[in-house]
């Protein structure tokens, strides 16, 4: 009996420990969790941290922390332009200005022209023409601002151009071989003179009705110019009023930047202003390429003559009006005629223009030369004799060693010597070698020269 009632005991005790357990919420799984808020559509669906895994829900947190996304988020937003540029902006404009970007990383470098300077600066550069035209008294100078950017201050004095300048009219022929070589014929909206241009790709252009003319120096076409409201014109300088057009274009309010690369002296240096035009555009990076090729031109001519023990003798020109206009000792001319390997006549000379000289001066000293070159609107032996019958008793034309430059003439007069001449000096300068020293260049045929007979 009394095991009974021990037995019962314990039996009653093991049915209360059973209850007080089953009472225990389970240890072995977790609370259910709340259900999860559904995204809002703006967060992206990489906010999931990559190291949970599918299966798993995360618990919710009061805030949402910010997740690893697949690119990282700006703190800025981006700029138009990279904050170093790898080349000069030639057909945009800046849309976001910033102060600390270079905008002209190709820049021009100047080693042979000596009738203007550049300066770099981060969104504008200043071009400078000390002699504007000979014996000018005041330089000028053009400050050019990258578009979309804000002017430079202390400039008063000076011109500002936007660029790069998308609309251009040409005043001199000899422009537009860089406008061809830099692609920018598309910009070109007019010129003086049609007749004179002998570039073919731009003779198209006019032909096809897409190039206006506006005349040239004192009688240039104002109202026409202002029509075609382009954003540069460019011409030359006399300093005289009454033949110089600039000063009536700008007084109409138009853009009109001088150029001078006609008093340059050497060679080199009148091809290097194909940079001073290509800096309106923004094309210094194809200036500078281009003028690398014409340097390395000249200068292999200039090694087969250099050490030429005999040379030549050579005078120029004939007379105008009574006046036989010679070119001076340090002049253009003189400097070609002494790379070709000539002896010129007036090399002792040391003016850079021309000398004014009568025909007794030049027959005294140029009777015996071996060659007589650029005889003008002379076509033939004949029309020099029918002209002057002194002609004749050069020796030069009694050998028949007379040249003219005129070799590519159009049908209007238009001579392309005056037009590509300066941008190409290693032509003219093959030409001359050719002519005086033809065993050097025995394959080379004549491009802006020919023979007279």
């Amino acid at each position: 009996m009394k095991r009974l009632i021990i037995f019962l005991f314990l039996l009653t005790i093991l049915f209360v420990l059973a209850g007080c357990v089953a009472d225990m919420p389970p240890t072995a799984a977790p609370a259910p969790a709340e259900p999860a808020k559904e995204a809002a559509p703006t967060e992206e669906p990489t906010a999931v941290p990559p190291t949970v895994a599918p299966t798993e829900t995360p618990e919710p947190t009061a805030e949402p922390t910010a997740a690893p996304t697949a690119e990282p988020t700006p703190t800025t937003a981006p700029t138009a332009e990279p904050a170093t540029l790898s080349a000069n902006l030639t057909d945009s404009c800046v849309t976001e200005y910033d102060e600390t970007v270079d905008y002209f990383p190709q820049k021009a470098v100047i080693e042979y022209a000596s009738g203007f300077t550049i300066e770099y600066f981060n969104n504008y550069k200043v071009l400078t023409i000390p002699t504007p035209w000979q014996g000018a008294e005041e330089g000028v100078q053009y400050v050019l601002v990258q578009c979309g950017t804000p002017p430079p201050e202390g400039y008063a004095e000076a011109t500002i151009v936007e660029v790069p300048v998308q609309s251009f009219v040409s005043m001199s022929t000899t422009y537009l071989p860089y406008v061809d070589q830099y692609g920018l014929i598309d910009r070109l909206v007019g010129v003086d003179n049609a007749a004179f241009i002998s570039n073919e790709n731009i003779r198209a252009k006019y032909d096809a009705g897409e190039l206006a003319e506006i005349g040239s120096g004192g009688e240039v076409n104002v109202e026409t110019a202002v029509d075609l409201n382009p954003d540069l014109i460019m011409t030359s300088a006399s300093g005289f009023a009454e033949y110089d057009a600039h000063p009536k274009l700008a007084e109409a309010g138009l853009t009109v930047a001088l150029n001078a690369d006609y008093l340059d002296t050497t060679p080199l240096g009148q091809a290097e202003w194909g940079k001073y035009l290509a800096a309106f555009f923004n094309q210094e990076g194809a200036a500078t390429e281009q003028f690398a090729e014409v340097v390395a031109r000249y200068e292999a001519l200039t090694a087969l003559t250099a050490d030429l023990a005999e040379r030549p003798t050579v005078f120029n020109n004939t007379p105008f009006d009574g006046t036989w206009y010679m070119p001076g000792g340090n002049s253009y001319v003189a400097q070609l005629l002494a790379d070709a390997g000539a002896d010129y006549l007036w090399a002792d000379d040391e003016s850079t223009g021309s000398l004014f000289l009568d025909f007794e001066t030049v027959f005294d000293r140029a009777a015996g030369a071996d060659y007589w070159i650029n005889i003008g609107f002379f076509a033939t032996l004949d029309d020099l004799a029918a002209a002057d019958e002194r002609f004749t008793e050069f020796a030069a034309y009694q050998n028949g060693n007379v040249y003219n430059n005129d070799a590519r003439v159009n049908e209007f007069g238009g001579n392309d010597y005056y037009e590509s001449g300066a941008a190409n000096p290693h032509l003219v300068l093959a030409d001359l070698i050719r002519i005086f020293h033809p065993d050097l260049l025995p394959d080379y045929e004549l491009y802006y020269y020919r023979q007279v007979e």
